[in-house]
């Protein structure tokens, strides 16, 4: 009786082993199997993404000319928190040594964005012709900087960054102030026959540029020597220049737009300027996009740091919501 017990026992151990050898031979398989689909669906996951790779829209490059810091860096800040989609990048301009850190700007839009062979810049010369090529140089290095806005300092945005990203790009054209000079002094005879005095042409250095066009501005070695020759300031004496910003300030346009000029009217009254006249050709262009009337200007100059802060405190720039679209 006892070895049958005995035999009865060692059995049902070694059925209770067999079942413990089966569940772990199942958990196991389950477990490889589980870790092999998983290696499969990472492989096409993979796969799948390196066959349908991002497409990143063009970008637009912002070129900054400043004496020194930016000190409407938050306007801008506000402006380029508009864009979702990495579709703008930023080239600052300063003075030589000047750096965009911590200390001389609040947004991390503009930290490190200065470009590091810039040169001293005189109001007048064509050391700003030579800042601007410079500035062009490093943006064409990014194969995805389409358009390349020049800016001062002293601007500020009209619109938030989806309509103005919408209106530059609604044409392959550059934007270029162009138109005839009349004022005598300004055009040296040593320039010719290199450029004829009928081609001398005058127009806001504030333009947009394609691609195109900023790749010859570059590369250029005709024209940017013959400015750097003959183009030169004369310096105005003192009282003469002091009558001369008094009597521009009391004009349609003051030299500068200070705390009592910000108001959303002003803004206003730049955005519905909607035609160009110019005296010198009595001719009037009129501005569109896409063959529709549209404003013509995206941005303003010149204002004081404490009137750009008071319209963008008073949302009179619209910068956080959606204009109105045109184009």
């Amino acid at each position: 009786m006892g070895l049958k017990l005995m035999r009865r026992s060692n059995s049902q151990k070694s059925q209770h082993r067999w079942k413990i050898k089966v569940f772990v031979m199942i958990l196991l398989g389950f477990f490889f199997g589980t870790l092999v689909m998983e290696t499969q669906y990472s492989r096409i996951r993979m796969l799948a993404l390196l066959s349908t790779p991002t497409v990143q829209k063009p970008k637009i490059a912002f070129l900054f000319i400043a004496r020194n810091r930016l000190p409407l860096d938050i306007v801008w800040d506000a402006f380029f928190q508009g864009d979702e989609e990495n579709k703008f990048s930023i080239f600052v301009h300063s003075r030589p040594g000047f750096l965009l850190n911590k200390v001389t700007t609040r947004s991390a839009y503009f930290l490190n964005r200065q470009i590091n062979d810039s040169i001293q810049v005189d109001w007048g010369e064509a050391s700003m012709i030579q800042a601007e090529r410079i500035l062009l140089q490093h943006a064409l290095m990014d194969s995805l900087n389409e358009r390349f806005v020049f800016l001062s300092d002293s601007c500020i945005p009209l619109y938030n960054f989806s309509y103005t990203y919408d209106y530059i790009m609604s044409t392959p054209n550059s934007f270029v102030d162009s138109f005839a000079d009349t004022k005598e002094g300004r055009y040296n005879p040593k320039m010719d026959p290199l450029i004829p005095v009928q081609s001398w042409r005058k127009g806001s250095q504030w333009a947009v540029l394609n691609r195109k066009h900023a790749d010859i501005v570059v590369k250029d070695e005709r024209l940017f020597p013959m400015f750097q020759l003959h183009c030169k300031k004369k310096p105005l004496p003192e009282f003469w220049r002091d009558q001369y910003v008094e009597r521009e300030r009391k004009g349609w346009h003051p030299v500068t737009y200070k705390l009592a000029d910000a108001t959303p009217m002003l803004i206003q009254s730049i955005k519905d300027i909607d035609n160009i006249y110019y005296e010198t050709e009595y001719r009037r262009e009129w501005c569109t996009s896409k063959e529709k009337p549209a404003p013509c200007f995206l941005f303003a100059r010149k204002f004081t740091r404490p009137a750009a802060l008071r319209l963008l405190n008073m949302s009179a720039l619209g910068l956080y919501h959606e204009e109105t679209s045109n184009v």
